[in-house]
């Protein structure tokens, strides 16, 4: 089947499925404040300043809430760009630490810079779980766990919830995509790091139905409650 290339064009028209989709191209924004990902990755003074600057929006006093948190949307925003681009065109853009750039806005998920768009060299569904799952999610778990000490089990979690959510918002917003998206999903919740993340079925046509072996913490937010995958969720709320 022919496919498109991942262009800055192709990256404007996905950042308007929403929020958690949008990257910025070409030349640097005009707000400064963008790091490359590596350094939010190596570096622990960054990462827990970012686990302070959102524990203080969510006005919770435990570092492990906000860090999850953090960890949580940064996942969702790299599976969100990464498998609309897949769906799209049958490409999948290369998103490496050192080529993606981050800062953290006054409110919502952060904002992405990715200044020279390319491509990984490979079919999208390897190409997606090597340029989210290996080159990001890995480390960014790591780095994760050595600032707040939120376990794996739940980092895994998160990163499995993220793409079952990027892949939700897809098939509400963009259900005529070229490339069908629950089967790359699917492959992907099949394979390290997400393997064993949570259970999930075929519901239809529709996107799948996941619920998760862990919890994301966030129900310990002052007024906040369980999400609708969390393990801690009732069963009959995620049927």
């Amino acid at each position: 089947m022919v496919t498109a290339a991942v262009t800055p064009g192709l990256l404007a028209r996905i950042s308007t499925i929403g929020p958690y989709f949008a990257v910025a191209t070409g030349p640097r924004p005009e707000a400064d404040g963008f790091r490359p990902m590596t350094d939010l990755y190596a570096g622990p003074g960054v990462l827990e300043e970012c686990v302070r600057a959102v524990a203080g929006r969510l006005g919770t006093d435990q570092p492990r809430v906000a860090a999850s948190t953090l960890h949580l949307g940064a996942a969702s925003r790299l599976w969100s760009i990464a498998l609309a681009c897949a769906t799209f065109t049958g490409r999948v853009p290369d998103l490496g630490p050192e080529r993606l750039w981050w800062r953290l806005p006054g409110s919502g998920p952060l904002d992405l810079w990715l200044p020279d768009p390319r491509e990984v060299d490979r079919e999208p569904c390897p190409a997606l779980h090597h340029t989210v799952a290996v080159r990001n999610l890995v480390p960014w778990a790591a780095a994760v766990r050595r600032a707040s000490g939120v376990s794996p089990h739940t980092l895994r979690g998160n990163a499995a919830s993220a793409l079952i959510g990027a892949h939700r918002v897809l098939l509400a917003r963009e259900p005529r995509s070229r490339f069908t998206v629950v089967p790359l999903v699917r492959a992907l919740l099949d394979r390290p790091p997400l393997a064993g993340a949570g259970a999930y079925r075929a519901a239809g046509s529709g996107p799948l139905a996941f619920r998760r072996r862990s919890c994301c913490l966030f129900y310990r937010v002052p007024g906040a409650g369980t999400c609708g995958d969390c393990v801690l969720t009732p069963k009959e709320k995620t049927s």
